[in-house]
């Protein structure tokens, strides 16, 4: 693994390691009344698709370990341009169901 891909690989991880900061104290209700935090979890998501695009670019085939990086990476462009339609039950279900699993995979990745 080159050096940027693994750069890359901590961008993912830092980000995704934000959002469980962001949100670990909250449930759906609380996380929908607060812009200021809906905003950063939408920030991070887009550096982790972004970050994951770069991946894909420079050696797509690290990206086989990591579930769903086609989505991911869709999701990112979702939430820069079609920002205005943003469903945050979407959002609050990758937090949920899939930032767990991106965690893991990441962290397995950079330990190899």
């Amino acid at each position: 693994m080159n050096d940027e891909v693994r750069k890359n690989l901590f961008d993912v991880l830092q980000a995704a390691e934000e959002i469980r900061a962001f949100t670990r104290t909250m449930d759906f209700q609380s996380y929908s009344e607060s812009t200021v935090t809906q905003r950063a979890v939408e920030r991070d998501f887009e550096t982790i698709g972004e970050a994951l695009n770069r991946i894909k670019k420079n050696d797509e085939t690290i990206l086989q370990a990591v579930s769903g990086h086609h989505r991911i990476i869709g999701f990112r462009n979702i939430l820069i341009h079609g920002y205005d339609t943003v469903d945050d039950r979407v959002v609050w279900s990758a937090i949920e169901g899939h930032l767990p699993v991106l965690i893991s995979e990441i962290q397995e990745l950079l330990n190899a």
